[in-house]
């Protein structure tokens, strides 16, 4: 195999785990009360986890219950990370022409950071569970990051 089936190997490798992270992220945030029960129930962790894990849960149970349409706003970020995941095909077909979208998937990342403080700070988060937010950024700059290295040596050797 030659360094540009290399560079196109791990560039493919790094957008689908994001791809993947990414649909993942998105499936799961339709059936939110479900997983929280589920994650409530068999929660074995620290007693604060566990407690804002059952607050949570008692929240979206209730208003679930009586306000069921506030729900729609989890289904459209559930459905704009699927919409993302379409822009992520464009550096799969051909990574140099499309690095902007590696590069957006990047700046993403790090705008987790200010959402996940601001927002959380206003709406009372705790910081355990923004630090867990702030991961996802993270674990995703990481892939994003190496696939950009990648296809610049890609678009140099060009």
């Amino acid at each position: 195999m030659g360094k540009i089936e290399q560079l196109q190997k791990r560039i493919r490798v790094c957008i689908w785990i994001i791809i993947i992270g990414l649909t993942l992220s998105g499936i799961t945030a339709f059936p939110l009360e479900t997983e929280l029960g589920l994650v409530k129930d068999h929660l074995h962790g620290t007693p604060a986890l566990h407690h804002w894990i059952t607050t949570i849960y008692n929240c979206l149970l209730f208003v679930n219950q009586h306000y069921p349409y506030l729900s729609y706003g989890t289904d459209w970020l559930a459905f704009a990370h699927l919409v993302i995941v379409i822009v992520f095909i464009g550096p799969l077909k051909n990574p140099v022409k499309n690095i902007w979208v590696i590069q957006f998937g990047m700046i993403a990342c790090v705008l987790i950071f200010p959402l996940a403080f601001i927002a959380g700070g206003v709406r009372h988060i705790p910081i355990f569970w923004r630090l867990i937010d702030c991961s996802f950024g993270v674990i995703g700059i990481i892939p994003l990051w190496l696939a950009y290295k990648a296809t610049r040596r890609l678009e140099q050797m060009g």
